[in-house]
C-alpha cells in the first residue's frame, strides 16, 4: 500500500485523459472502460488545469474536474462561480486525504482567478461542509397521479391564444439557449448553460454509452414567443388491455406561469399517461396548485440540491439585492481561510455595501452557514436555535432574516 507522501496530486494532460476516466467510472461504479467514441465526446470537456487527478505510480485513482459557471444570486446578478464535478476516489485508495488536496488545491485557484464562489452538486451529504460548502437550494420531486388532478383529459392545448408544439433535438438547441437566459437571469439559484449542454442533452454529444431520444414540447404564447419548454421520456406499461404509462420529465423550464400551467397540462393530456414524474423542482414550485386536486401531486423526493461555497464575502453581500434596511456585522469562520473575517453589512432596497470591520460582531457563524443564508433559503433563527449561529447582540438572528431571506426560495435547475 502506497503511503500518503507518494501519491501525487496534480493537473491532468491529454495523456492521462483515458486512464482518469477510467477511475472516474470506477468511482461512480460505471462501467469502467470507454469507447473512442466516448472518450472522443468527453474530449470536449477537457480545459487545461481545471481536471486534476491523484496518481499512484502511472495509475489515476482519484479525479476532480472544475469548470466555468455563472451563478444567479437574489435580484438577479451573475457571480463568476467555480462549479465542480466529477469527483471520485478509488475504492483502495480512500481516507488518505486525496480529495483534501485536490479541494484545496481546486479552491486556491478559484480564489486567485477572482470567483465569488464555488458551486457542487453533493452525492453525498456530509462530505462538503467540512469544505465550507453549505447547502443553499433544496429540490422537490412529485409524483402526478394524473386522473385524480381534476383536468379535462379532452384538452388539446392552451386557452389564452398560445400553442405547444412537439419539436426535435435542433429545434431545442437553437431555442432553449435563449430562453434559459430570461430564465436565470430572474431566478436566484439558477447557474449558466453551455453550449455542451445543450448538445449533451438532446443527443448532439453523448458521453455514455446508451442514449434514448426523449420526446420535447415547446410553449409558444399567442404572440409567438417561446416562453417554455420540456424534455420528457415514457415508458410501455400496460396492465391487461390498460394503459399505466408513465412520464419522466428530464427538465422543464418556463418564463410565464402561463407557460409552465400549460406545459404541465399537456403532460397531463397524453394519451395513456396516468402518472407524471416532475423531475427536480424548487421546493415551493407551484406545480401541486396548478391542479384543481392538488393532492394528484405526492412528493416523493426532498433533498439538498446545489451547494455553495463562498469565496469573496464581500462580493457575495455586495452582488445580491435587499427587500429590507439594516446593518449587520458579521464574523464568518473559514477552517479554509479563504473567507473568514469580520464584515459589516449595510443594505437597503437601493443597494448595499460590505466591507472588513473591527466592531463587534452581531452573528458569528461558518462560511457555509453564510452560504445557506445567502441565497435567501435558510433562516438565521432557525440556524441559531440549533447552535449553528451565535448571537452576540440580542434580536440579531431575526435582523438578519428581516435582510437576507426571499419571499420565494432559490432553485436550481441543473445537475452538474
Amino acid at each position: 500500500m502506497s503511503r500518503r507522501d507518494d501519491l501525487a496530486v496534480r493537473p491532468i494532460t491529454e495523456s492521462d485523459f483515458e486512464d482518469w476516466h477510467r477511475a472516474l467510472n470506477v468511482g461512480f461504479l460505471r462501467e469502467p472502460t470507454l469507447t473512442e467514441e466516448q472518450l472522443q465526446a468527453r474530449r470536449h470537456q477537457f480545459v487545461p488545469g481545471r481536471l486534476l487527478g491523484a496518481f499512484d505510480g502511472e495509475r489515476c485513482v482519484a479525479t476532480f474536474r472544475s469548470f466555468a459557471q455563472e451563478l444567479t444570486a437574489v435580484g438577479g446578478a451573475a457571480v463568476p462561480a467555480d462549479a465542480i464535478s466529477n469527483v471520485t476516489v478509488t475504492p483502495t485508495h480512500r481516507r488518505r486525504g486525496l480529495l483534501s488536496r485536490m479541494m484545496t488545491q481546486d479552491l486556491a485557484a478559484a480564489k486567485e482567478r477572482g470567483d465569488v464562489v464555488a458551486t457542487l452538486i453533493a452525492a453525498e451529504y456530509p462530505i462538503y461542509g467540512r469544505y465550507g460548502f453549505g447547502p443553499a437550494t433544496w429540490t422537490t420531486e412529485w409524483t402526478i397521479d394524473v386522473p385524480r388532478t381534476g383536468l379535462d383529459p379532452r384538452w388539446s392545448g392552451p386557452e389564452d391564444g398560445g400553442r405547444i408544439d412537439v419539436v426535435d433535438g435542433e429545434d431545442i438547441r437553437k431555442l432553449g439557449p435563449e430562453l434559459h437566459e430570461r430564465l436565470r437571469r430572474a431566478q436566484p439559484g439558477a447557474v449558466s448553460r453551455g453550449e455542451l449542454w445543450w448538445r449533451y442533452n438532446t443527443g448532439a454529444l453523448r458521453y455514455n454509452g446508451s442514449w434514448t431520444e426523449p420526446f420535447y414540447a415547446v410553449h409558444r404564447s399567442a404572440t409567438g414567443e417561446v416562453e417554455g419548454m420540456v424534455s420528457y421520456e415514457a415508458d410501455d406499461n400496460w396492465h391487461g388491455k390498460q394503459p399505466h404509462d408513465t412520464a419522466d420529465v428530464n427538465w422543464l423550464i418556463a418564463v410565464t406561469p402561463a407557460a409552465e400551467r400549460a406545459l404541465w397540462h399537456y403532460l397531463c393530456s397524453i394519451d395513456w399517461i396516468t402518472q407524471v414524474k416532475t423531475g427536480w423542482r424548487a421546493p415551493d414550485d407551484l406545480l401541486p396548485l396548478y391542479l384543481p386536486d392538488p393532492r394528484a401531486a405526492r412528493v416523493t423526493t426532498q433533498a439538498d440540491w446545489l451547494w455553495v461555497r463562498i469565496l469573496d464575502v464581500v462580493r457575495a453581500l455586495q452582488a445580491r439585492t435587499y427587500e429590507g434596511e439594516g446593518s449587520l456585522v458579521l464574523e464568518v469562520v473559514d477552517a479554509g481561510g479563504l473567507a473568514g473575517g469580520r464584515y459589516r453589512l449595510e443594505a437597503s432596497a437601493a443597494g448595499a455595501s460590505c466591507a472588513p470591520t473591527t466592531q463587534s460582531a452581531d452573528l458569528t457563524l461558518d462560511v457555509g452557514d453564510l452560504a445557506a443564508l445567502w441565497l435567501g433559503d435558510e433562516s438565521a433563527v432557525r440556524l441559531a436555535t440549533l447552535g449553528r449561529v451565535r448571537e452576540a447582540r440580542a434580536g440579531a438572528a431575526r435582523s438578519a432574516d428581516a435582510l437576507l431571506r426571499t419571499s420565494r426560495r432559490p432553485w436550481c435547475p441543473d445537475l452538474f
